[in-house]
């Protein structure tokens, strides 16, 4: 009786490792989709076309990439929340997806049961940028005169992102008056600045830097802890009166929960070696981004916290999300 139960146990222990190789083995099996919350040209965007070539080189598959901005990430972590949990659809997740179940009542998944991470990959500093209108070479500058501003707009990619929250506290504890106008990615809101309706916002390097360089716009300040390379002349916030202050956003990627451990695997094996590769390394610290390339488990910790980091914020300070 005891050796059948051994034999038992040991055909069993077979079968699901043979399962598990077959698995990993047959994965993927077709095109692997790479689901965006943003627009085309936004820093979730260009880190995607980087890695595209590299990831489709490595899984042996046409490596998709498809778009779906707007609803403040909710659109897109919706439909990776919803697919089949194979591997073959992912998210490419911004900060938002931390935030948004705090600045969200009600969102159509979990964000902490409907998903299963697979990697942080960057994360990258903001840039204060401001219509050249404005008074001021720095952040300092312009706070003190805008105080005396009456109509002070500060533009965002959206209610939930990085950028609102930088600018609103940015707003709070600098005393400005300033009113928040949301836009559908960072492109329009950057263009808002230039046209003057909004006077400043809170945006990725690789989209403001062309601005900075035409004229069109200048940079006040990085949320960075020490300054930008790029950006060499440019100060930190916490340089700017606000000691201590420091803020990054993120981009990692996560599969639908349930999907396979081999899968998961598989994928965070791709996108490591893909992010070790020089040329892409070389692309993407020169667009501002700097490389992580986590664990699973590490994203999922990484997560957990910045939920309960800017929980804390809101909570603290009575952010309103409109």
């Amino acid at each position: 009786m005891h050796g059948s139960i051994s034999r038992s146990a040991t055909l069993a222990l077979c079968a699901l490792l043979a399962a598990v190789a077959q698995a990993q083995a047959g994965f993927p099996s077709r095109p692997v989709s790479l689901v965006l919350p943003s627009a085309p040209g936004d820093p979730t965007d260009l880190i995607a076309r980087v890695l595209q070539p590299k990831m489709s080189e490595r899984l042996g598959w046409k490596f998709v990439v498809e778009n779906r901005p707007g609803g403040s990430a909710v659109i897109a972590s919706n439909a990776v929340a919803n697919a089949q949990p194979d591997g073959h659809t992912l998210l490419l997740a911004l900060s938002a997806h931390a935030i948004n179940p705090i600045a969200l009542r009600e969102l159509p998944y979990d964000t902490f049961r409907d998903f299963a991470p697979v990697t942080l990959l960057a994360r990258f500093a903001l840039i204060i940028g401001a219509n050249t209108a404005v008074r001021g070479s720095n952040l300092r500058e312009f706070i003190d005169s805008a105080r005396a501003q009456p109509s002070l707009n500060f533009a965002s990619p959206g209610i939930g992102t990085l950028s609102f929250l930088v600018g609103d506290e940015i707003s709070r504890r600098s005393g400005l008056d300033a009113v928040h106008i949301a836009f559908k990615g960072g492109a329009p809101a950057i263009q808002a600045m230039i046209a003057g309706e909004a006077q400043y916002g809170a945006l990725p390097l690789n989209l403001m830097s062309a601005h900075f360089a035409s004229g069109r716009l200048k940079a006040l300040a990085v949320t960075s802890g020490t300054r930008a390379p790029q950006l060499p002349g440019v100060p930190t916030v916490a340089e700017s009166g606000f000691p201590g202050f420091e803020a990054y956003n993120w981009i990692g990627v996560f599969a639908p929960a349930a999907t396979p451990a081999p899968a998961i695997e598989g994928l965070h094996a791709a996108f490591a070696a893909t992010l070790a590769e020089p040329a892409v390394r070389q692309k993407l610290v020169a667009a501002g981004f700097e490389i992580v390339g986590s664990t699973p488990e590490e994203l999922d910790r990484f997560v957990r916290r910045e939920f309960e980091h800017w929980d804390k914020f809101v909570r603290e300070f009575s952010v309103k999300f409109e």
